[in-house]
């Protein structure tokens, strides 16, 4: 499980672990039932607050992607592949709706979001 916390990033610290794990685990790269570290270890490794790490387990959590077993520890929830593709587009939509709102309010028109999107996928 790799996580790389950017302190220059806009996101909060605990938003940047949970989409970097969410991705790992829509990716694959997590399988079902895989035991994640625990709280504190994680925290002491990227030299952050427990609560951090504590929130983005709870995000992670909420969104259905890990379940806790209590005196056991975090495990990849069970998911089907076509679960996954959901989960995936949940996800994307979800961020791409916050993404979207602040574009707007920078006065972007949809032909100049788009051509700044295929410019930065095709990086």
């Amino acid at each position: 499980m790799d996580i790389v916390i950017s302190n220059t990033s806009g996101d909060p610290i605990y938003q940047q672990i949970f989409e970097q794990i969410s991705a790992q685990i829509i990716k694959g790269v997590l399988t079902s039932e895989y035991c994640l570290p625990p709280i504190r270890s994680v925290a002491k490794e990227l030299r952050i607050s427990v609560i951090t790490v504590k929130r983005a387990w709870e995000e992670l959590e909420h969104a259905g992607l890990i379940y806790t077993m209590a005196g056991k520890g975090c495990f990849v929830s069970p998911l089907q592949a076509n679960a996954l593709d959901e989960k995936r587009s949940q996800l994307a939509g979800e961020k791409m709706a916050k993404d979207m709102e602040y574009y707007k309010t920078l006065g972007l028109s949809l032909e100049e979001i788009l051509a700044m999107v295929k410019k930065d996928y095709e990086k």
